[in-house]
Protein backbone atom coordinates (compact mmCIF):
# COMPACT_ATOMS: atom_id res chain seq x y z
CA UNK A 1 0.00 0.00 0.00
CA UNK A 2 1.41 3.30 -0.96
CA UNK A 3 2.30 5.98 1.91
CA UNK A 4 -0.29 9.08 1.69
CA UNK A 5 0.93 11.37 4.31
CA UNK A 6 -0.21 15.00 4.08
CA UNK A 7 3.03 17.37 3.76
CA UNK A 8 1.55 20.97 5.49
CA UNK A 9 3.66 24.14 4.86
CA UNK A 10 4.82 25.98 7.88
CA UNK A 11 1.80 28.80 7.25
CA UNK A 12 -0.53 26.56 7.66
CA UNK A 13 0.51 24.78 10.92
CA UNK A 14 1.09 28.74 12.04
CA UNK A 15 -2.57 29.59 11.96
CA UNK A 16 -3.58 26.24 13.14
CA UNK A 17 -1.94 26.10 16.12
CA UNK A 18 -2.57 30.09 16.86
CA UNK A 19 -6.13 29.00 16.94
CA UNK A 20 -5.74 26.49 19.65
CA UNK A 21 -3.45 29.01 21.55
CA UNK A 22 -6.85 31.65 21.20
CA UNK A 23 -8.37 29.16 22.88
CA UNK A 24 -11.97 30.20 21.18
CA UNK A 25 -12.23 26.41 19.46
CA UNK A 26 -11.81 22.87 20.90
CA UNK A 27 -9.06 21.30 19.39
CA UNK A 28 -11.27 18.39 18.30
CA UNK A 29 -13.17 21.70 16.66
CA UNK A 30 -9.87 22.85 14.71
CA UNK A 31 -9.18 19.56 13.65
CA UNK A 32 -12.32 18.69 12.21
CA UNK A 33 -12.50 22.27 10.28
CA UNK A 34 -8.94 21.84 9.11
CA UNK A 35 -8.94 18.23 8.48
CA UNK A 36 -5.93 17.28 10.57
CA UNK A 37 -6.20 15.03 13.45
CA UNK A 38 -5.62 16.39 17.01
CA UNK A 39 -2.99 14.94 18.18
CA UNK A 40 -1.04 16.10 14.82
CA UNK A 41 -2.25 19.57 16.26
CA UNK A 42 -0.92 18.64 19.98
CA UNK A 43 2.18 18.49 18.60
CA UNK A 44 2.45 21.28 16.61
CA UNK A 45 1.58 22.97 19.52
CA UNK A 46 3.87 21.45 21.60
CA UNK A 47 6.57 22.53 19.13
CA UNK A 48 5.74 26.16 19.42
CA UNK A 49 5.41 25.71 22.62
CA UNK A 50 9.30 24.67 23.18
CA UNK A 51 10.37 27.10 20.58
CA UNK A 52 9.21 30.11 22.36
CA UNK A 53 11.34 30.97 25.01
CA UNK A 54 14.12 30.94 22.54
CA UNK A 55 12.45 33.02 20.14
CA UNK A 56 11.70 35.27 23.07
CA UNK A 57 14.87 35.47 24.63
CA UNK A 58 16.78 38.70 25.65
CA UNK A 59 18.41 38.69 22.34
CA UNK A 60 14.94 39.19 20.79
CA UNK A 61 16.42 36.76 17.93
CA UNK A 62 19.78 39.06 17.41
CA UNK A 63 21.86 36.38 17.32
CA UNK A 64 20.47 34.94 14.28
CA UNK A 65 20.51 38.45 12.63
CA UNK A 66 23.67 39.34 13.91
CA UNK A 67 25.35 36.78 11.93
CA UNK A 68 23.52 36.87 8.81
CA UNK A 69 24.85 40.71 8.94
CA UNK A 70 27.91 39.71 10.16
CA UNK A 71 28.48 37.39 7.04
CA UNK A 72 27.05 39.72 4.70
CA UNK A 73 29.61 42.52 5.81
CA UNK A 74 32.68 39.41 5.28
CA UNK A 75 31.26 38.66 1.84
CA UNK A 76 31.52 42.29 0.98
CA UNK A 77 34.92 42.91 2.17
CA UNK A 78 36.15 39.55 -0.23
CA UNK A 79 34.28 40.86 -2.66
CA UNK A 80 36.42 44.25 -2.53
CA UNK A 81 39.24 42.38 -2.15
CA UNK A 82 39.12 40.24 -5.10
CA UNK A 83 38.12 43.30 -7.01
CA UNK A 84 41.11 44.81 -5.96
CA UNK A 85 43.25 42.37 -6.94
CA UNK A 86 41.41 41.71 -10.61
CA UNK A 87 42.37 45.30 -11.10
CA UNK A 88 45.68 44.94 -10.46
CA UNK A 89 46.35 41.68 -12.60
CA UNK A 90 44.78 43.36 -15.51
CA UNK A 91 47.03 46.38 -15.10
CA UNK A 92 49.99 44.36 -14.72
CA UNK A 93 48.94 42.09 -17.75
CA UNK A 94 48.34 45.18 -19.48
CA UNK A 95 52.13 46.35 -18.31
CA UNK A 96 53.18 42.87 -19.53
CA UNK A 97 51.98 42.57 -22.96
CA UNK A 98 53.20 46.47 -23.59
CA UNK A 99 56.73 45.08 -22.40
CA UNK A 100 56.84 42.39 -24.58
CA UNK A 101 55.53 44.05 -27.40
CA UNK A 102 58.15 46.69 -26.63
CA UNK A 103 61.09 44.79 -26.29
Amino acid sequence: MKNNRKIYDGNFKARVVLEVIRGQKTISEIASEYGVHPNQIINWKKKVIEKLPEILSNSNGKNGKNSSSDLEAELYRQIGQLKVELDWLKKNSLTLQSMRRGN
